[in-house]
């Protein structure tokens, strides 16, 4: 028998699982009170991936020998693969009893600690493991995943480079390169990931994690190779092609985009859990899909968050009736950045109320004048940038809130796992985040009955706070001062002036070709744009003149401070907002530096921010019915001078009487919506739409 069982074993290794099974069922038959083929026949299951047949096949095993701790291992493993991380944990306990220091039993009793989301006592079982067995590759590994996990990255790097000293392990440098990146050692990860994938060119993780990190170094161009080489490495890899498709967006490369955007929706529509919501707005989705794909995407959050959570849930504030409504909001745009620009002045107004303001920052200070007015506005200022989700989760319930507000969702921070947490009993969704979260921990939505009308609400997680203004604040304190010269900017000293400066990935080609046709129709003007990355520019340009446009007619700015990017806006005639993505800060920014902002509404959250803030500037002419309309308004607008100066002159009145930037109403009216959420919480009442 001994001769078949290593066969079996060696089918196993091979990667030969279907021969193994198969001859691992005849010598169960021969020997039917042998643990060693019952055992190797559950192993061959699971590594074909038939997880519950390996489990009942274990369990017989187990029932054989009961003290076979290779046979308990094996059926830890299995229930983990099966993701029931308790029964996993009991079974390796009970294999640790029976061997203490035996280091597979270990090193799974680590497995199935960090499955349950305990990771220090699934640190102290992978030192231990690696003390008794100090050539326990494996072990090593885990330990060092879990000081990632457990933000110790210094003792993480430390042992990874102590493995790349002894063998060139492509596992140790995947590791390597996600320390790093949390490090922000953005160059070195880069360099680990592109040896990790010179060692294991078929495998996909490498290239995909080289395009995470070349994304967050802006290199657009070395981004979109490494997702595009994962995913025909792996072409079940939906994340990967949803970064590639978003990275081609913003590089304006529409060669098989339409194809790649018709895979990437029917991944979503097949339950992908690994597609990022927020570049996912960016696709001609309907609101129904943006719905599906936030939903699995937090789904997936959850399947990681929820063992932490069963093990350690911060607890929730008592009432206190005479406490003032103690509000945290919590974003990684607190500074120089669109979120801070829109909200410092809505936040300044806030604390005038009876309220104690708490901000959560999840990056880190930049010092900017923006920062400083928001610090001082708040009552208490937290510093989360570099925590873990549980230490910002415990964080977060120290200060015991009655109401915590995320301004970022999907859009960036990683503070979604400590919010799954549930660190505050009221959680809500509001303002850089246009669309639904599909997040059972957060409660609400607050927004405008224009961005968000009562007919949508079936694609809404969420419960719906409605304002009685527009949903986006802004900062009505900023100063648009002169600008360069048109020829300093680039521009003809007297043609008519069509402006977006959106980013690029909102550049879709609808909104495009409704562009050019109204360049064409207005042979005199010119379109301003925001520069893009990489050969952005020169993607454009090449569709333009596809589409009979002379390309020097686009004009392009590079990304500039603030005061001196309002300014421009003086010389720009109409602002041509995007189709599928508004412009959200971009169209406020634009209406407040007194340039006009032209939109066709579409379904979704994130197509109907401009409207909304044309409905509530009061210059509904604005947002027109279709693509039709929208050219002809344009057109016009660009053919007459008169027409042009009468729309600037209503626009200048109407930002003056109209409550768009009446920052003290909004303060006011947010409040109060505030007070009705804690209040229905308060009587034990489920959250619901609120009016």
């Amino acid at each position: 028998m001994n001769d078949q069982l290593d066969n079996i074993a060696t089918l196993i290794s091979q990667g030969r699982p279907d021969l193994a099974a198969d001859q691992a069922a005849q010598l169960r038959n021969l020997y039917p009170d042998a643990v060693e083929p019952a055992r190797l026949h559950g192993v061959a299951l699971l590594s074909m991936g038939k997880v519950d047949e390996a489990i009942v096949v274990l369990k017989q095993a187990s029932a054989l020998n009961p003290q076979s701790v290779e046979t308990l291992c094996n059926l830890g493993s299995a229930l983990l693969a099966r993701k029931d991380a308790r029964a996993a944990l009991i079974v390796m306990q009970s294999a640790q009893t029976i061997a203490a220091d035996h280091p597979a039993a270990l090193n799974g009793l680590g497995n199935a600690q960090r499955a349950v989301g305990d990771h220090e006592k699934a640190r102290d079982a992978y030192q231990a493991a690696t003390r008794i067995a100090p050539g326990f590759l494996g072990a090593w590994l885990n330990l060092a995943a879990t000081e990632l996990a457990l933000g110790q990255h210094s003792q993480c790097e430390q042992i990874l480079r102590m493995i790349l000293k002894q063998t060139a392990h492509p596992e140790a440098l995947l590791l390597l390169a996600q320390t790093l990146m949390a490090q922000r050692r953005l160059d070195e990860a880069a360099t680990a990931c592109l040896e990790a994938e010179k060692l294991a060119p078929e495998d996909a993780r490498f290239p995909y994690q080289l395009g995470q990190i070349a994304d967050e170094l802006k290199q657009a161009g070395i981004a979109v190779e490494a997702h595009a080489r994962a995913f025909k490495l792996d072409p079940g890899l939906s994340g990967a092609l949803a970064q590639w498709v978003f990275i081609k967006r913003q590089l304006c490369d529409w060669q098989d985009l339409d194809t790649l955007s018709n895979q990437l929706r029917g991944f979503v529509n097949q339950g992908a859990a690994d597609i990022a919501p927020f570049g996912f707005l960016a696709e001609p989705a309907s609101a129904a899909e943006q719905h599906q794909c936030a939903v699995q995407f937090a789904a997936g959050i959850a399947d990681h968050v929820d063992p932490m959570a069963t093990r350690s849930a911060p607890a929730h504030p008592t009432f206190h009736a005479n406490r003032p409504l103690r509000v945290g909001f919590a974003s990684n745009g607190f500074g120089n950045h669109p979120t801070g620009l829109l909200s410092v002045a809505f936040f300044e107004a806030l604390a005038e109320h009876t309220i104690e303001l708490h901000l959560f920052a999840t990056t880190t200070a930049d010092g900017s004048p923006i920062q400083q007015r928001l610090q001082a506005a708040a009552r208490a200022w937290h510093a989360l940038d570099g925590l873990t989700s549980q230490s910002m989760a415990e964080r977060i319930a120290a200060q015991e809130l009655d109401i915590l507000i995320d301004l970022r969702v999907w859009g960036g921070g990683n503070i979604s796992e400590a919010l799954a947490l549930r660190p505050a009993p009221i959680q809500v969704n509001w303002l850089a985040y246009p669309g639904t979260s599909g997040a059972h921990w957060i409660d609400y939505i607050i927004a405008d009955r224009q961005v968000l009308p009562a007919t949508a609400k079936a694609h809404y997680s969420e419960a719906v706070a409605w304002l009685p203004r527009c949903f986006q604040p802004s900062d009505c304190g900023r100063i648009v001062a002169d600008p360069p010269t048109r020829t300093e900017c680039g521009l003809p000293e007297s043609a008519p002036v069509f402006v977006c400066f959106n980013n690029s990935y909102k550049l879709d080609p609808r909104s495009v070709r409704r562009m050019c046709e109204i360049l064409k129709a207005v042979p005199d003007a010119v379109l301003w744009l925001l520069s893009g990355p990489a050969n952005s520019n020169d993607n454009l340009r090449a569709i333009a003149t596809k589409a009979g446009i002379e390309p020097t007619r686009l004009v392009f700015m590079n990304k500039l401070p603030q005061a001196e990017y309002l300014a421009r806006y003086r010389h720009a005639d109409l602002f041509l907002d995007t189709a599928h993505y508004n412009a959200h800060t971009t169209a406020s920014d634009a209406i407040w530096a007194g340039c006009p902002v032209l939109t066709s509404a579409g379904e979704t959250f994130a197509s109907r921010v401009a409207a909304s803030l044309n409905h509530h500037l009061g210059m509904d002419e604005l947002n027109v019915a279709d693509d039709a309309a929208y050219v002809e308004f344009a057109t016009r607008i660009g053919r007459d001078r008169n027409a042009r100066n009468a729309l600037h002159a209503r626009l200048a009145q109407q930002r003056s009487d109209s409550p768009l930037f009446d920052m003290q109403g909004f303060a006011d009216d947010f409040h109060n919506l505030l007070k009705r959420m804690v209040d229905r919480q308060r009587k034990g009442l489920m959250p619901a739409s609120i009016d």
